[in-house]
């Protein structure tokens, strides 16, 4: 299925239905009382989580939702039939704002959870609501109230516990079809990952985790180069960054540097998050050379930065990975409750 992460669709409540002037028809009673019903309610549009959705890709080919207006009352207090509501279903992580106004409307951010985008119209009141004891026969009602009308733009960033950071071909999604059950496009050439991927990390005692595999970052992203800031947004939800430079880089302390410029550069805050920085590709290295390696990797970077060394293809590294990223997770977990 297509990834569409923004769309704009255009929403109307339906209108409250009319009430009406009637009066009781009887054998014996030729004019009896006021009796006309209310209208009913105009149908509401909302907006509903659901974490089986990944994509707003249904949106982007139905961007017109009217609902149904209410119905006319009728005689014998008869209330008219309320407007069928429309329910439109988004992937958990869906911000959403009125497009000509630009204010936000809400977010969407666990199951089930719902956000209201146009009321429908409240129905009319029937001559009966105006009886009273100095107007004994009321010949008016109210018309309905007209539904909501608004241009909406739902925009969906991805949630997960884990982000990839890297440049393009670092090997992100090799190291997350390793570890999770996610399969993501892997090929031995730049921008592979054209969308973001979703994988579950599965630990012992029933524990996981989920782990996002963005598509590759270069110098210049944030302001739209390569695949530009389309995903980096969706770094900006992820708990723990994880950043992943081959073991073959030529300078390993300026790649890290760039690709934590970019992040900045699109939103200083992302790097408040936990970071480890992964080294991938450790089986390009020959054995006997990988400590003196990953030693050099590791003075570049600082004493200060946590560094793992793994190999997604043989393997080696990967328990240690899940492991050390599991712990900042339970971290990231514990601090939001």
């Amino acid at each position: 299925m297509k990834f569409v992460d923004y769309v704009t669709i255009s929403v109307r409540s339906g209108k409250g239905g009319a009430g009406r002037v009637s009066f009781r028809r009887e054998k014996y009673e030729p004019m009896g009382g006021p009796d006309g019903g209310d209208g009913g309610l105009g149908g509401s549009v909302t907006l509903v989580a659901d974490s089986a959705l990944y994509t707003l890709l249904d949106h982007r080919y139905n961007r017109h939702h009217f609902a149904e207006n209410g119905g006319n009352g009728s005689g014998a207090k008869k209330k008219g039939k309320d407007g069928d509501n429309i329910v439109l279903r988004v992937p958990v992580g869906t911000v959403v704002l009125d497009t000509d106004t630009g204010e936000r409307l809400g977010e969407l951010l666990v199951e089930g959870e719902r956000l209201h985008l146009a009321k429908g119209g409240r129905g009319g009141m029937g001559n009966t609501f105006f009886k009273s004891s100095t107007n004994r026969s009321p010949r008016h009602a109210q018309p309905g109230e007209p539904g909501e009308e608004r241009n909406v733009t739902m925009e969906l960033k991805l949630l997960a516990d884990v982000g990839l950071v890297g440049f393009p071909n670092a090997g992100k999604s090799t190291l997350v079809a390793s570890i999770s059950a996610a399969r993501p496009k892997v090929a031995d050439y730049p921008f592979t990952t054209l969308v973001p991927s979703l994988g579950v990390v599965a630990l012992d005692d029933f524990e996981s985790f989920v782990i996002a595999d963005i598509p590759g970052i270069i110098e210049g992203a944030h302001e739209g180069k390569g695949l530009g800031i389309q995903f980096l947004k969706h770094i900006e939800r992820n708990a723990v960054l994880l950043f992943m430079i081959e073991v073959t880089s030529e300078d390993f302390a300026v790649d890290f540097k760039t690709l934590r410029g970019e992040l900045e550069a699109f939103n200083d805050e992302i790097l408040e998050k936990p970071q480890i920085v992964g080294v991938s590709k450790l089986d390009l290295v020959a054995p006997d050379e990988k400590e003196a390696v990953l030693a050099e990797i590791r003075s570049s970077l600082g004493s200060e930065t946590e560094v793992i060394a793994f190999s997604a293809v043989s393997r080696k590294g990967l328990e240690e990975l899940k492991r050390a990223l599991w712990i900042h997770v339970q971290r990231a977990r514990s601090f939001g409750e």
